[in-house]
């Protein structure tokens, strides 16, 4: 698997494709923290020592920036035919998954490195120096890296239902679009009440926003992991498809 997980790796690291996404969402985020003015996400205009803006802006990036990533990983292999050689591997076929879905989260998290250079800077912004909430920042972070891992295993599971990267792309942004703010559009037409509350639950927002306060509840966690394990099993039912 460590070899699949290099080469998947290499790939994206050997062409331009990987390097585009990482910059795109760098200048997107960059663009509306700190230069973009009249808008509510520039940090310098509103004066506030947070990164509020970042993990705002962030999850709707993520929205393309992941599908873009995740895209190629099995469609790619089934336009070439490589696909088949690559189930003949001596190795299951829940590793190969594994191996497509680290790739692309490795990636995520080399996107977001970065930014911690815009914590950096608001930390020495704040008057007194310093004076931000670490905490509530980490656990937002905490919060990002749990929605952008649900959105690479839904991206992998689209990539693996066909074998044209633009229907992969499109199909995974409808679905992160769809558990991540889909579910919150069908509460609030519910109306308010029990009913409205119980509609949320299975939606990504609810539980990112949980974390993102700082408070790291057991029960968001079990979400976004059974989340990114149900489209695990998904993706590896699909390719096993194949050996019938």
């Amino acid at each position: 698997m460590i070899a699949l997980l290099r080469k998947e790796l290499n790939g994206f690291l050997s062409s331009l494709s990987g390097y585009v996404v990482i910059i795109v969402f760098l200048i997107s985020t960059g663009l509306l923290m700190w230069v973009v003015p009249g808008t509510d996400f520039n940090v310098l205009v509103n004066g506030y020592a947070t990164l509020d803006s970042l993990f705002i802006i962030a999850p709707w990036v993520f929205m393309f920036l992941v599908p873009a990533i995740t895209m190629r990983s099995f469609a790619e292999e089934n336009k070439s035919g490589t696909i088949e050689l690559l189930l003949t591997l001596p190795v299951s076929d829940m590793k190969i998954v594994l191996a497509k879905y680290l790739s692309g989260f490795l990636l995520v998290i080399l996107s977001l490195l970065p930014t911690l250079t815009y914590y950096i800077t608001v930390y020495r912004l704040a008057n007194p120096t310093g004076n931000v909430d670490s905490s509530a920042i980490a656990g937002s972070y905490a919060g990002l890296l749990f929605l952008a891992s649900a959105f690479v295993s839904i991206g992998v599971f689209s990539s693996a239902l066909s074998n044209n990267q633009v229907v992969s792309f499109i199909l995974a942004v409808v679905l992160s679009f769809f558990f991540h703010a889909g579910f919150d559009a069908i509460s609030n037409a519910a109306g308010s009440g029990w009913i409205s509350s119980l509609l949320s639950k299975p939606g990504m927002s609810l539980h990112y926003a949980s974390i993102s306060r700082g408070v790291i509840d057991t029960r968001d966690l079990v979400y976004f992991v059974s989340l990114t394990i149900f489209f695990m099993l998904l993706t590896k039912f699909i390719i096993g498809k194949r050996k019938w």
